[in-house]
């Protein structure tokens, strides 16, 4: 071979050497290169798992919250009902219901979108029966279109468990005459004992009971009406465990509400024994009033 063409050849062999040396130290680079992106991805895929992680019980922290929040919202509500429950409620056996948007009530009782509504409870005691009323604006059942009708609602009690059933008192409404007149209309029924009515509730409420013909629809449709004033109507509820004289309660329905009981006690008291005085002289004159009052017995409702 000709010195010079191995020359050449062995320089290119050279060359090629040196090249190949190039991309195997470049090679070795790229592989380290490609291990540590490999090591970095590892670990990133492991902080990004740990991360998802942690915002994962972020969240089922933040769901936990909201939750107590929304059960703490629910309680505190519950808590401002029972509280304005308990500013309404009355314990002592008598209740003034004060009924508003009347003529709305009216019209949603004939169209039968609601037929009836219910008062708050009340209490005949701090410890005793705890009841409400059901009205119905446009009538019940044979009254419906013709009468108001009103009825009384024994309702189960935190203290049932010491009271005495059948309840067996005398119950006496009064719908008010807001006027100077005071011809309230005022009605009274004495309980069915024999009527699951009456009987230990075992559910939230019983069968209401009470008056279906408590008073004429035609008392609202009289202009200026004194039963409803300023689309306001009231009707008070007393719970006769005095088994009060029918001839003494126009008497009591025309005490001031601002009365307390035992005041208005006291004052029906006195009454009824100064009546007894009086009927009891030879000569009876005592002046009477013009409210409206009847007796009836309790009619059930389902």
């Amino acid at each position: 071979m000709d010195p010079k063409e191995f020359e050449k050849i062995s320089n290119t062999t050279n060359i090629l050497l040196d090249n190949i040396k190039t991309l195997a130290d470049e090679l070795e680079r790229l592989i380290l290169e490609r291990d540590q992106i490999h090591n970095k991805l590892q670990s990133f895929i492991q902080e990004t798992s740990i991360l998802k992680k942690s915002i994962e019980e972020e969240n089922s922290s933040i769901d936990g919250i909201n939750r107590n929040q929304q059960i703490t919202e629910q309680d505190l509500l519950s808590i401002e009902q029972k509280f304005n429950n308990m500013k309404l409620n009355s314990h002592d056996g008598t209740f003034t219901w004060i009924i508003t948007n009347v003529q709305e009530k009216i019209a949603a009782a004939k169209s039968r979108t609601q037929t009836s509504i219910y008062s708050p409870p009340f209490y005949s005691s701090p410890t005793g029966y705890k009841m409400c009323l059901r009205l119905y604006l446009n009538g019940d059942g044979n009254a419906q279109n013709t009468h108001i009708s009103l009825f009384f609602v024994l309702m189960r009690g935190e203290y049932d468990a010491i009271l005495s059933f059948p309840f067996c008192f005398k119950v006496i409404f009064c719908l008010y005459d807001q006027t100077n007149q005071q011809n309230h209309i005022i009605d009274s029924f004495q309980p069915d004992v024999r009527s699951n009515s009456f009987q230990r509730p075992r559910s939230d409420m019983n069968i209401a009971s009470g008056l279906p013909k408590f008073a004429p629809l035609t008392i609202f449709q009289q202009e200026n009406n004194p039963y409803v004033r300023n689309d306001i109507i009231f009707i008070t509820v007393t719970i006769d465990f005095n088994n009060t004289p029918k001839t003494i309660l126009p008497y009591m329905f025309n005490l001031s509400p601002a009365f307390t009981t035992q005041i208005k006690q006291t004052m029906i008291r006195q009454e009824i024994e100064k009546r007894q005085q009086v009927s009891n002289s030879p000569t009876m004159n005592f002046e009477g009033n013009q409210s409206i009052t009847m007796e009836g017995v309790s009619e059930s409702h389902q």
